[in-house]
């Protein structure tokens, strides 16, 4: 069985953060070869042989891999040590329709998938909690970013001043060409249209960018927040792309683990 190949961040101690590649799995097609994403259309043997790779090399319980069933939303579930006493089904339920987790459990890996839209790892050294945030165009402009750090305040009572934050691998605003009724959504939603648009024979819009913006907006510091300036679409030999490789693919899965 071949070994995932991560893209890993280097946050702090005790913390292992990281993006999956398209490398080390046993996947086919669009969906080779490492996708544990169960909701995109992969065979259910191949995501299961990923998973298991993926919780060995992490060096967790495979059922200590967490993933909601994201819905473009601005929902955020805590994922605290009761959510393992659950059965399967019902853990399923708890996550679904979930775009962000937030956990302060050692030896959990809090993740979300995505193909193009912003992945955010968001951990707080202070009191060794850490959150996941899956930031498409509908949640961007929803601030799913303040969801997430909000519900830190409250269950860790996190400092957003002490925060720090990866921006992970997502469509670049060169590729993220979009029609007249999402610039008007992200207008309408407050952002400063003349730093994140350009429009070219349509518009093109920085999520990336808007990501940080929300970061800010939250208090976090600007040196605190890291961009890792990887385009899915460009990279896609690498990293799975929606919008070059079709919807019926795989998905990266960004994540971290307290140790």
């Amino acid at each position: 069985m071949p070994e995932p190949q991560l893209t890993y961040y280097q946050i702090a101690d005790r913390v292992t953060a990281f993006s999956s590649t398209r490398h080390g799995g046993v996947g086919q097609g669009n969906y080779g070869t490492f996708n544990v994403n169960r909701y995109c259309g992969d065979a259910p043997e191949a995501i299961a042989k990923n998973g298991s790779s993926l919780c060995k090399l992490l060096g967790i319980h495979e059922d200590h891999l967490v993933m909601p069933h994201q819905v473009h939303g601005t929902g955020v579930t805590q994922i605290s040590k009761t959510f393992f006493l659950l059965s399967e089904d019902i853990r399923r339920h708890v996550t679904e329709g979930i775009d962000a987790l937030i956990t302060n459990v050692p030896g959990v890996c809090i993740g979300v998938s995505t193909a193009d839209c912003i992945p955010i790892i968001i951990y707080d050294p202070e009191h060794h909690a850490a959150g996941v945030v899956h930031s498409g165009w509908r949640g961007t402009v929803a601030n799913i970013v303040e969801a997430a750090v909000a519900s830190m305040v409250r269950s860790y009572h996190s400092r957003p001043e002490r925060l720090v934050a990866v921006i992970g691998p997502g469509i670049s605003r060169r590729n993220f060409e979009v029609g007249d009724e999402v610039y008007d959504a992200f207008a309408v939603a407050g952002y400063p249209m003349g730093s994140i648009a350009v429009r070219e024979e349509k518009w093109h819009i920085d999520l990336p960018m808007c990501c940080q913006l929300q970061l800010e907006a939250m208090g976090i510091p600007s040196a605190n927040i890291r961009m890792t300036d990887i385009c899915t679409y460009e990279q896609s030999d690498d990293y799975f792309s929606a919008r070059k490789l079709g919807i019926e693919s795989g998905r990266i899965l960004t994540g971290i683990v307290l140790r």
